[in-house]
C-alpha cells in the first residue's frame, strides 16, 4: 500500500488524481553555501546604523554605508579580492565612546639637494611625496601632509606643525596602533638626497568595542565564514562562546572565525599559546605593511572560497591577494614559522616576486579538557570537513525521509509505504558515506560498515539513534625521503 501525502483515501467523486513527491529529487552530496559575516568599525560618515545587518556587493558599498577608509570598507576591498561570489553580510560597531586614537609623528630634516620622491608607505598603501630640489625641512613636510590628505583611502589624517607631520587614525580604539608607517620599502626605493625622516609608530590608540553587542543579534542566522576586526582576547573570548554554542548538536551552525594579528614572533606565540578553540584561526601578519585586520579579509575570503569546493583539500600555496609582505629582512625565518605552528598561529611563506601564500591554516585548539596536548583540531580542514559532513547527513534524511512512520527491522509493511527501519537508515548512510569518499573527503569504506551503529532509542520510540564513525581524509603537507645514493 503506498503511502500518499495529499491524496486522501475513499474520495467518491470520480477523477484522476496525481501529486508530486520531491523527495528522492535531488542526488548527489549537497552544496553549502559559503555566507561571510564582517565585523569591524564605522566610521560617523558611513550611512548604516551601528549594529545592523548590511549585505555587501562589492566594496563601494562598504564605503558609503561605513565610511569611505574605514576599518569595515577596507576590509571590504581584501574580502572582494579574495572572494566576490559568496554572499557576504557586514555588521558594524561603532568607535569605543571614551576610547583615543592613536597617533604617530614624522619628523622631517632638510633641505633637499636633489629632487626626488618620497616612498611613503601608510597601512600597506603607497603615498609618493615629490620633493624638489631646494625644498627645506618645513615645506618638505607640508608636502607629506598634503599627501596623506589627499589620498581618501587612508585610515589616517594628517596635520603639520613645523617641521613635523602628526599622523592620527580615523577611528579611535586599539586598531589604530596597528597602522604601519614606513619610506623606501621597495628595493631601491631611497630619500631625496638631502631629506632624513625619523618615524614614530602609531601608538596610544585605547578602547575597544564590545563585540558582545554583535554575537547577540546574530541569532540563528547562517555564517560560513566570520572575520573579525579584532583579535584581542576579549573579542576572541566572545566570539568562542558564541561559536561554540552555534556548533553544538541542537543549533548545527557551523560558522568558522578567522583573525589576524600584528607583531613580534615571540609576542604572536605567546598570545597563540593562551588560546585554544577548534573554531578559531590567527594569521600572523608580522611586520607586514598590511593592519592585521585586512591580513584577516583576505585569509578568512580564501579560506571560505576554496573550502567551499572541497573543505577537505588543504589550503597551503593560496594567495593571500593584497597582502604585503614584509621586507626580506623581517621575514619569519623556518624555524620561527615552526613555533608559531607550535602555539596555535598560522603561518605565511612569500615567493621571490613578492607574493604572499598560505604556509598552513591551523586552529588555535591545542589540548583537551585534561589538558593533555591535542593535535585532533590542528588543522582547519578537520572542522570544516566535519562541518559539512554533519550537513550532508543532516539534509540527506531531512530529505529523503520528511514524514515517514518507524519500525523495526524485521516489519512486513508494503512497498510504497513510508516507513523507514534502522537497516533502512543505516542502509541510506552507508550510500552516502561511498558518495563522500568519491569526493575525496573520506576513507575506509569497511571500516566505517563494521563501526557504525543505528538503532531505536529505548526510551523514546519516535527517535532512532546512529554512531556515525568517518575516517576522514588528511592532507598531504610534507614528505621524508633517504636518498641512498651509489658510486
Amino acid at each position: 500500500m503506498i503511502s500518499f501525502n495529499n491524496i486522501q483515501f475513499g474520495l467518491r467523486t470520480p477523477g484522476q488524481y496525481i501529486e508530486f513527491d520531491n523527495s528522492r529529487a535531488v542526488r548527489g552530496l549537497p552544496a553549502i553555501a559559503n555566507r561571510i559575516l564582517l565585523i569591524g568599525q564605522k566610521l560617523a560618515t558611513g550611512t548604516a546604523a551601528e549594529l545592523t545587518f548590511q549585505p555587501i556587493v562589492e566594496a563601494d558599498q562598504a564605503s558609503t554605508l561605513f565610511g569611505r577608509a574605514s576599518q569595515l570598507h577596507r576590509m571590504a576591498k581584501f574580502l572582494k579580492a579574495a572572494d566576490n561570489y559568496s554572499e557576504c553580510v557586514a555588521i558594524a560597531i561603532d568607535d569605543p565612546a571614551a576610547g583615543t586614537a592613536a597617533t604617530g609623528t614624522i619628523a622631517v630634516t632638510g633641505p633637499a639637494t636633489a629632487t626626488g620622491t618620497i616612498a611613503l608607505m601608510i597601512a600597506g598603501q603607497s603615498v609618493p611625496v615629490v620633493v624638489p630640489s631646494g625644498t627645506s625641512a618645513a615645506a618638505t613636510a607640508t608636502l607629506i601632509g598634503a599627501a596623506i590628505t589627499a589620498a581618501l583611502d587612508l585610515p589616517v589624517t594628517a596635520s603639520v606643525t613645523d617641521d613635523d607631520v602628526t599622523i592620527t587614525a580615523r577611528h579611535k580604539g586599539l586598531i589604530g596602533n596597528d597602522i604601519d608607517i614606513r619610506h623606501s620599502h621597495y628595493s631601491g626605493e631611497v630619500l631625496p638626497s638631502g631629506i632624513g625622516l625619523t618615524i614614530t609608530d602609531m601608538a596610544s590608540g585605547a578602547g575597544e568595542p564590545d563585540y558582545a553587542e554583535v554575537t547577540a543579534l546574530l541569532g540563528d542566522n547562517e555564517y560560513r565564514t566570520i572575520i573579525v576586526g579584532s583579535a584581542s582576547t576579549a573579542v576572541l573570548d566572545d566570539m568562542e562562546t558564541e561559536l561554540n554554542d552555534r556548533w553544538g548538536p541542537l543549533r548545527m551552525l557551523e560558522s568558522f572565525c578567522y583573525a589576524g594579528m600584528k607583531g613580534t614572533q615571540a609576542a604572536m606565540a605567546t598570545f597563540g599559546d593562551g588560546r585554544n578553540s577548534e573554531l578559531v584561526s590567527i594569521i600572523g601578519s608580522g611586520k607586514s605593511p598590511t593592519p592585521p585586520w585586512e591580513v584577516a579579509a583576505s585569509y578568512g575570503g580564501t579560506i571560505g572560497y576554496h573550502a567551499q569546493i572541497d573543505p577537505a583539500r588543504p589550503f597551503q600555496t593560496l594567495e593571500l591577494k593584497g597582502v604585503l609582505a614584509p621586507k626580506e629582512a623581517d621575514r619569519f625565518t623556518r624555524a620561527e614559522r615552526e613555533l608559531l605552528l607550535q602555539d596555535g598561529i598560522s603561518t605565511f611563506t612569500v615567493d621571490g616576486g613578492g607574493a604572499v601564500y598560505i604556509e598552513r591554516a591551523i586552529t588555535t585548539y591545542q589540548v583537551n579538557a585534561l589538558d593533555i596536548e591535542d593535535v585532533s583540531y590542528l588543522d582547519v580542514n578537520t572542522p570544516l570537513t566535519l562541518a559539512f559532513l554533519r550537513q550532508a547527513v543532516r539534509i540527506r534524511i531531512a530529505a529523503k525521509y520528511p514524514r515517514h512512520k518507524l519500525a523495526n527491522d524485521g516489519t512486513r509493511y508494503a512497498a510504497g509505504q513510508a516507513i523507514v527501519t534502522p537497516s533502512v537508515i543505516r542502509a541510506e548512510l552507508i550510500a552516502l558515506f561511498r558518495e563522500l569518499e568519491e569526493a575525496g573527503l573520506v576513507e575506509q569504506l569497511d571500516q566505517f560498515k563494521d563501526d557504525l551503529i543505528v538503532e531505536r532509542d529505548e526510551n523514546d520510540a519516535n527517535r532512532l539513534n546512529a554512531l556515525i564513525p568517518p575516517d576522514i581524509v588528511n592532507q598531504f603537507r610534507s614528505f621524508a625521503a633517504a636518498i641512498q645514493f651509489r658510486l
